[in-house]
């Protein structure tokens, strides 16, 4: 069976994002990023949705350097969900992207680097 999983996103980021290591040394980074629907309803405001993303290694790296809350990314990764218990023990599901790949989409980012 053949199977394809893959997630190109652009979207605003929603705060600030943070580093974080694991137990072995390895960056981790999680944030979240607004992505407008493509359609806009005729009457009303724009759908936005808010979209988990978490980031590894250089990748990671490279997103807490250079981009902070309200500036523009694109995220190219794959759609991963998970079950996990929370400090109470209740049951949680997530469902999040994992970036492979991230790139500016201002002009001004662009020219800061």
């Amino acid at each position: 069976m053949a199977a394809f999983n893959n997630v190109v996103l652009i979207g605003n980021m929603v705060a600030d994002p943070e580093l974080k290591q694991t137990n072995g040394g390895l960056s981790v980074c999680s944030f979240r990023i607004a992505v407008q629907r493509r359609y806009k309803p005729k009457e009303g405001e724009q759908v936005t949705d808010f979209i988990d993303v978490v980031a590894w290694r250089t990748t990671a790296d490279f997103i807490v350097k250079y981009f902070k809350k309200g500036n523009q990314i694109l995220v190219c990764g794959t759609l991963q969900s998970r079950n996990w218990q929370d400090k109470d023990g209740n049951k949680r599901y997530s469902v999040e992207v994992i970036a492979e790949e991230v790139s500016f989409v201002d002009r001004k980012a662009k020219e800061a680097v």
